[in-house]
């Protein structure tokens, strides 16, 4: 992580801040009232009426202080609900910028450190856990990030429904869930029909990044991506990408490597057409 970005994820606030709950919601809020009325929806989409397998699921942990305070305050600046409603204007939301959907982003620290060392590039980072959700809200403010959205919800609704054709120049999948067990498989995110959906939001020659410490899925991924006709392989020998500079070492690979874990990349251009 670069100086600049090391100092903007410095926390703020006393380490015991950081990791105190926000009891206080739970004790002033009537019943009923949404957790923060200014920030993300719990069930933007009403996503638990459409019945499709779903590649993720939600994860139930504490948000701290400081995550609930820049929820509060950035979310209706930088935040979006993926409630499926109307088509984004990206240009509008990004000054012009061109602009790559990150599906999955975690805490937010690489997500932060992208946007920081690349300001020319609007970054729409969609997840579903809350205290992600606010902690990369707090680094982008903390590190002058200004080409950062956080959007809350279903990624497949926003490709779907909310976003225009071929609006994006890119997309990054980094991680995402392998759903080891075989019959988990139909839940994992790289499938043809993904792939299908986000090829109508991607523009011609866009890169799609995809990332995993998961051998088996890596496979997968490399197949799938390589039979579809919409993206071509950008690796002469048809396999495996180095990592890219622009991609920073994340907690989790870091914990994967740690493990004996083998990271393959997969880089990929939308074909024309």
């Amino acid at each position: 992580m670069t100086s600049d970005i090391a100092a903007a994820a410095a926390p703020t606030t006393p380490a015991a801040e950081q990791q105190q709950p926000v009891d206080a919601y739970r004790r002033t809020r009537p019943k009923g009232e949404p957790r923060f009325p200014d920030g993300p929806a719990p069930d933007p989409a009403g996503s638990h009426h459409e019945r499709r397998i779903r590649s993720f699921q939600p994860r139930r942990s504490r948000v701290t202080t400081s995550q609930a305070e820049y929820l509060q305050r950035l979310w209706p600046q930088w935040g979006l609900d993926i409630d499926g409603r109307g088509k984004l204007d990206l240009d509008a939301m990004f000054g012009g910028l061109p602009v790559v959907l990150e599906i999955g982003f975690g805490m937010g620290e690489a997500t932060a450190q992208m946007a920081g060392e690349d300001p020319d590039t609007g970054i729409l980072a969609v997840d579903v856990h809350t205290p992600g959700m606010g902690n990369l809200l707090g680094l982008a403010e903390r590190g002058g990030m200004t080409n950062v959205r956080v959007a809350n919800g279903d990624a497949i609704i926003l490709l779907r429904e909310m976003l225009p054709p071929a609006s994006l120049d890119g997309l990054r999948v980094y991680f995402p869930d392998p759903w080891p067990k075989k019959r988990h498989h139909k839940r994992r995110l790289i499938q043809p029909e993904f792939l299908t959906l986000a090829a109508d939001a991607l523009k011609p020659g866009a890169l799609v990044h995809c990332a995993t410490d998961w051998e088996e899925y890596a496979e997968q991924m490399l197949d799938v991506l390589t039979a579809h006709p919409a993206y071509t392989n950008t690796q002469a020998d048809g396999g495996y990408a180095p990592r890219p500079a622009y991609r920073p070492l994340t907690r989790f690979e870091g914990q994967g490597l740690n493990k004996g874990h083998v990271v393959h990349d997969l880089l990929f251009r939308r074909t024309a057409g």
